[in-house]
C-alpha cells in the first residue's frame, strides 16, 4: 500500500489515471468521424453518440481525480492571496455547502435514473445510435459517488488545516 494513501484515494487515482486514456480515444474517434464526414460524406449516429459518451466519462470520472490533485477550476479573485489556513477554511465551507450536498443529491438521483434506464433497456432514439444508454447513466452515478467520496476526504484534510494552530 502506498504510504499516505487510503483505499478511496487509490481508487480515485486508479480511475482518474485510466480514464485519462479516453482523451486519446476521443481524439482518434473525432478524427475518424471528421475524416469520414468530409472526405466520404458519410456519418453514423453511433459514432457521434460515442464521442459524447467518451467526453462524459472523461468529465464524470476524471473530476474526482482533478479535485484530489487540486487541478479543478476555481475563481481565484481572493483565494490566491489567502494563507494556508484561510484557504482551508474556504475549502471547508465550499465543501460542506456545495460539493457534498450537490454530489450526494446527484448520485442519489442518477442511481435511480440509471436503474430505470437499465430496467427498460433504454437505447438511443436515433436510428443507428448506440444500443444501450444505461452504461453512461451508470457512469454518472459512479462519477458522483466518487466525487462525494473525494469531497469527504477533502473535508477531513482541510478541517485539520483549518483548525490547526500552526498550519504548515
Amino acid at each position: 500500500m502506498e504510504q499516505g494513501y487510503t483505499i478511496p484515494d487509490r481508487i480515485i487515482r486508479f480511475v482518474g489515471e485510466h480514464v485519462s486514456w479516453l482523451c486519446f480515444g476521443l481524439v482518434l474517434l473525432i478524427c475518424v468521424d471528421v475524416l469520414f464526414r468530409y472526405l466520404f460524406h458519410f456519418s453514423v449516429a453511433w459514432m457521434t453518440e460515442l464521442e459524447w459518451h467518451f467526453f462524459g466519462l472523461i468529465f464524470l470520472l476524471g473530476s474526482p481525480y482533478a479535485l484530489e490533485k487540486d487541478k479543478h477550476v476555481r475563481v481565484d479573485l481572493f483565494y490566491a492571496k489567502f494563507g494556508k489556513r484561510e484557504k482551508a477554511q474556504v475549502n471547508v465551507v465550499g465543501t460542506l455547502v456545495f460539493l457534498i450536498p450537490w454530489s450526494f443529491t446527484m448520485c442519489w438521483f442518477s442511481v435511480r435514473y440509471a436503474f430505470e434506464s437499465f430496467r427498460i433497456r433504454e437505447s438511443s432514439p436515433d436510428p443507428g445510435g448506440l444500443p444501450a444508454l444505461y452504461p453512461i447513466k451508470m457512469a454518472m452515478a459512479l462519477g458522483f459517488a466518487l466525487l462525494f467520496l473525494q469531497g469527504l476526504m477533502l473535508l477531513q484534510r482541510q478541517l485539520k488545516i483549518a483548525i490547526s494552530r500552526n498550519p504548515s
